[in-house]
Parts: structure tokens; sequence; C-alpha cells
């Protein structure tokens, strides 16, 4: 049996992975799905060209696809047939414990005929933050909510000191489940390379704050 993750390149999935692999699951595929207006992850702000490198230092195949916000169902429903037609038997999702985000991808994975497979579903928010760090992957926050307030962990290293910070807040979600943040992995033991990049400027968009990654070659 065959696997694919779905992605946004984050540290929840990417422990998801993790756990998969551990697991010996075959995971073979690494699916994205863009925002095609700029090129890069909704949300998280990160570089279309970062997530493919993130996918090849993974040791996956890349199967990342653009789409509108209003054609996101379309492109992944697209995804999950190519999928069956790769004989995956399943998609790996690193979701925590927002039911109706699980419930959405559910349905759509399990009528597309493919298991739904959520590694680190309802576990406790900080433990999965400190094991993603006691694993040793390294990650960036790469965006904020401006309205939830963690504007101030802006392009920090996901580490022991901010874990500690994150679970000493009473307001804030410590894996960023209600939005709060979203990180990039650039390193870790699932990873055949460290993904090279630069900090570039920051921006603001929708009520979001954004740190721009650009790919080493791109400098």
């Amino acid at each position: 049996m065959t696997y694919a993750l779905m992605t946004s390149g984050g540290k929840d999935s990417t422990l998801a992975l993790d756990r998969a692999r551990r697991r010996q699951l075959d995971v073979r595929y690494f699916v994205n799905i863009y925002d095609g207006a700029s090129q890069r992850v909704r949300f998280h702000g990160v570089r279309k060209e970062l997530i493919a490198l993130q996918a090849q230092a993974l040791g996956l195949e890349p199967m990342i696809a653009e789409a509108t916000a209003d054609g996101f169902e379309t492109t992944f429903l697209e995804l999950l047939q190519k999928l069956q037609q790769r004989d995956v038997t399943g998609v790996i999702f690193g979701n925590v414990h927002l039911a109706e985000v699980r419930w959405w991808y559910e349905e759509r994975v399990m009528d597309a005929g493919l298991r739904h497979v959520e590694p680190i579903w309802g576990e406790p928010s900080i433990e999965l933050a400190w094991e993603v760090v006691e694993r040793g992957y390294q990650a960036l926050i790469v965006s904020v909510d401006l309205a939830r307030g963690a504007a101030p962990f802006l392009g920090r290293e996901f580490d022991a000191d901010l874990v500690t910070e994150l679970g000493c807040s009473e307001d804030l979600d410590p894996c960023g489940e209600n939005g709060e943040y979203h990180s990039f992995v650039y390193d870790g033991p699932t990873f055949s390379e460290t993904v090279a990049f630069s900090v570039g400027d920051t921006s603001e968009h929708q009520g979001h704050r954004f740190v721009d990654l650009v790919p080493q070659s791109q400098t």
C-alpha cells in the first residue's frame, strides 16, 4: 500500500509524515495546492519553489498544483483522481483538533475510495509542539494572523524557547491550529538535505503578516 502526504510545508504535516514513516507506511507523494495569483501557499506565503525543494528533501514525488480560492475543491479532487491513477492507497494529513477541517478532507478522500490517515489527530497541541522540537526539526514562523496575538513570533525559529512561550499563553494554540501562525520546515530527521533559503522582506495582506523566504538559488 502506498500513501501521499497532503501538506502546506508546515510542522504539523511534517510531524504526521514522521509518524507515518515510523509506522512503516510507504509514503511516496507530496501533495500541495498553492495560490495561482501569488504563486505561494495561501495563508503561509511560502513560494511554490520552496515547497518543491521541501518535497525533494523529504524524498517524495511532488504533486503540486495551483488553484484560486474558489477553485480549491476542484483542484483537490483532481489531485485525488491522479493519486488513484497511481494506485495510491491513502492520504496523510496533519490535522490536530479542528473537526470541521478534518471532516471536509475526510469526506472527499473517502468518496474517492482512498484511506484518510491522521497520525497526530486529537493529541494535546503542546505535546505535539514539543515533539517537533525534540525530534530535531528546524522550522521558521513564516506568517501570523495579526488579530490573534501571534505577531511577535514572526520570523522566529520554532525551538524550545518559542514552544515554552506558546505553552504559557492562554490565548494561543501551541500548534497554531486556529490560524494564529504558520510555519515552514526546512530540515530534520526525515530530510536528506537542508532546504536553503534567505530571509527576505516582510509584508502584510488581508490581516496577515508574512516574512518572505527566498530560495537560495534565487538570491
